[in-house]
């Protein structure tokens, strides 16, 4: 079985994939500096439920975004399931160019994306990921990475607008009651602001795309708000929450998985 690990600024993300589908996904707060162990604990105890043992994960591939994540989550692999990690990174064999100034400066999650995306649904598409920044990567006919924008994801701009304007409240994420885009009070207001503003982002930016590529392609959306502003827009052709992992899935078979070295004390006598 394949251990994958996505790791983003807000979750990390656990499943496993035993070659022919997915066995359970996982998912906890991202916290850097959260132990190897503290994260054995939890899913060891999550695997066991599902009837998973850490013998049974043959290979693991972890992508993230948090570098300061990665020293625990490697040991985590290493100590507790016996198994080296591929690390997901730009110059692995992705199978398609990656067009831009410089890739080793593109996330991976984006590349994931893209990867996971033309192999399941062809290409030229865009991808927009709902993540911590809303991302829009756009990929050719051919597979290749070629680029794309970066917002500011919605909790973010929520955050802001509560904390910049003294009397306006937090709000949480979600379509106004009514369709009606005019608020009755401060709440109704901001939450169509937050909800058709973010709607309105996505077409336009799409709309744009589409005009400097030059030809129709599809769209795909994936992260957790992803089915939410499926209800607000019909630009969306699939909604995908699995997009990322089945870009690790798909980039560990690709590349050879790393060996896990075991390093002895060697003891010299003087």
């Amino acid at each position: 079985m394949l251990l994958v690990i996505d790791a983003g600024n807000t979750n990390v993300v656990f499943a496993v994939h035993d070659g022919a589908k997915w066995r359970g996904t996982w998912r906890i707060t991202m916290q850097a500096q959260r132990t190897s162990d503290e994260y054995a604990v939890w899913l060891l105890a999550l695997l066991r439920m599902q009837g998973i043992s850490a013998d049974d994960v043959e290979g693991a591939v972890i992508g993230t975004v948090v570098p300061a994540a990665l020293y625990h989550l490697r040991t985590l692999c290493r100590q507790w399931f016996a198994v080296e990690p591929l690390l997901a990174s730009a110059r692995l064999d992705w199978g398609f160019v990656i067009k831009t100034d410089n890739p080793d400066e593109v996330g991976v999650d984006r590349l994931l994306n893209g990867l996971a995306a033309h192999h399941l649904y062809g290409g030229p598409l865009t991808v927009i990921d709902f993540g911590t920044a809303t991302t829009f990567d756009v990929v050719d006919s051919e597979g290749s990475y070629c680029g794309g924008v970066i917002a500011p994801g919605i909790n973010l701009s929520v955050e802001a607008l509560h904390q910049a304007a003294a009397r306006l409240p937090r709000i949480g994420v979600g379509r106004p009651a009514v369709d009606s885009v005019i608020g009755r009070n401060t709440v109704t207001a901001m939450r169509s602001g937050v909800f058709w503003g973010y709607v309105g982002l996505i077409e336009g930016i799409v709309e744009r795309i589409r005009r400097e590529v030059g030809q129709d392609m599809k769209v795909l959306a994936t992260g957790g708000l992803a089915p939410l502003f499926s209800e607000g827009t019909t630009v969306f052709d699939h909604v995908d929450s699995m997009l990322t992992l089945n870009g690790l899935r798909i980039l560990a078979g690709r590349n050879p998985l790393p060996r896990l070295t075991i390093e002895k004390d060697v003891l010299t006598e003087g």
